[in-house]
């Protein structure tokens, strides 16, 4: 067998066995583990041989290991950035993972067998993002095993994700199983909301259906099927009693539609207990939860049903989900703490930028500037205004007024004769 590298060291995923409840993990790494024979995959062969992964036995339940300490939510901080998405490998689940990672998000996909998500991990590895950073999406996903029909090892699968997203369900080719519905539908939904509960997280997105609080048609048709809708709503009731903040997407019948659905019809959203029928494909749901998960205060305590239709104008989801009344008051927004004095980090001479001319060592060479001018003061002012009426000295003409002593003297006036 071949390792499963999804990142650059041990990442731990939790799984519990429905059988004899033992909890195990399984490392994926870029270095081969070692392990006994009797603990080796019995249908390793089976796997493909681009992708194979080993599995690693750490300790049940009551041990003291890392895993014991993993169950405890209370001592874990959420981050922010990171989403468990459970029933990774179904149509939604897949497609929402890779919407998730495209927005930046690292992803705890949740699922039953490792074995089943080799197909995913394939896709996310053929991903291709603009991103300057030139980091791989597959770095940022991680495979963990979980089975929501046993509460215990569903804390530790969540980890520490601030945001929940449930899209599993019954199959639908399993039409004979009469307790599907009831199983997965409500109790393995409410176990992950009891979870998430209990660790806190920041928002719970659930995928849900069309229908599930009508009475007609297309409910009645749909509850034949050993009463889905039904048990689809208790699972809705109980996420809106949990007290989390909370989403529920409601979307029309996503069987039919493909990938490229969303060319010719465009998403459309109205508010609870509104739309009959209509179809929206895995991909546009997909899409719509991502943008929940980015935009967690527009999606507040909402329920929306979405379908898409050629005649809706392409408008953006936010717009969309702006449109869509709460359930409950939004609260404030937290406000941004001051930094603390220990925070502020001085700059240091080496982190000054450097000047872009090479001149700037002899700026002792420079010439002087020239004098910046005084400004004139109340006296010279009141100088210059009597100026303005003081009678000035005619100047004269000639330049020769400075010789005024060495002129001839002028002639005698003659006198009048006496007679």
């Amino acid at each position: 067998m071949k390792l499963l590298a999804l990142h650059s060291s041990p990442i731990p995923i939790h799984g519990i066995s429905g059988r004899n409840s033992i909890e195990k993990s399984i490392f994926f790494s870029g270095c081969s583990l070692g392990i006994p024979a009797n603990k080796r995959c019995t249908d390793a062969r089976k796997s493909s041989a681009s992708l194979d992964f080993r599995v690693r036995a750490v300790g049940s339940v009551g041990s003291s290991q890392k895993t014991a300490n993993v169950n405890e939510p209370d001592k874990i901080k959420t981050d922010k950035d990171v989403v468990f998405v459970a029933g990774a490998t179904g149509r939604v689940g897949s497609r929402t993972v890779r919407e998730l990672l495209k927005l930046g998000f690292q992803v705890r996909a949740g699922v039953r067998s490792a074995q089943r998500a080799q197909t995913l991990v394939e896709s996310v590895r053929q991903m291709k993002l603009d991103d300057s950073s030139g980091s791989k999406p597959v770095e940022k996903l991680e495979i963990i095993e979980c089975d929501l029909e046993n509460q215990g090892g569903i804390g530790a699968a969540i980890g520490n994700a601030s945001i929940v997203i449930c899209c599993i369900g019954a199959s639908e080719k399993e039409v004979f199983d009469i307790t599907g519905p009831y199983r997965i539908d409500y109790k393995a939904t409410e176990n992950l909301i009891n979870a998430a509960t209990v660790a806190k997280v920041d928002h719970f997105i659930l995928v849900s259906s069309l229908g599930t609080n009508k009475i007609g048609f297309p409910a009645a048709i749909l509850n034949l099927f050993w009463g889905v809708l039904i048990w689809k709503r208790k699972a809705e009731e109980a996420l809106m009693a949990s007290g989390l903040p909370y989403t529920i997407v409601r979307p029309g019948g996503m069987e039919r539609p493909t990938d490229a659905f969303k060319e010719t019809h465009n998403l459309t959203l109205s508010p609870d207990d509104t739309l009959f029928g209509g179809l929206v494909s895995n991909l546009q749901v997909a899409e719509l939860m991502a943008c929940m998960a980015k935009n967690t205060r527009l999606s507040y305590c909402k329920v929306v049903e979405a379908i898409a239709e050629t005649t809706a104008p392409l408008t953006p989801m936010e717009e969309l989900l702006a449109k869509i009344p709460s359930k409950r008051e939004l609260p404030p927004e937290p406000p941004i703490p001051a930094p603390k004095p220990e925070d502020v980090v001085v700059q240091s001479e080496a982190s000054k930028p450097r000047p872009l001319s090479p001149y700037s060592m002899y700026d002792d060479l420079k010439p002087p500037t020239s004098p910046t001018p005084t400004p004139s003061s109340s006296l010279d002012l009141q100088e210059k205004e009597q100026a303005k009426f003081t009678p000035q000295k005619h100047q004269p003409l000639s330049p020769y007024t400075v010789y005024a002593d060495m002129k001839p003297p002028t002639s005698p006036m003659p006198s009048l004769p006496k007679y």
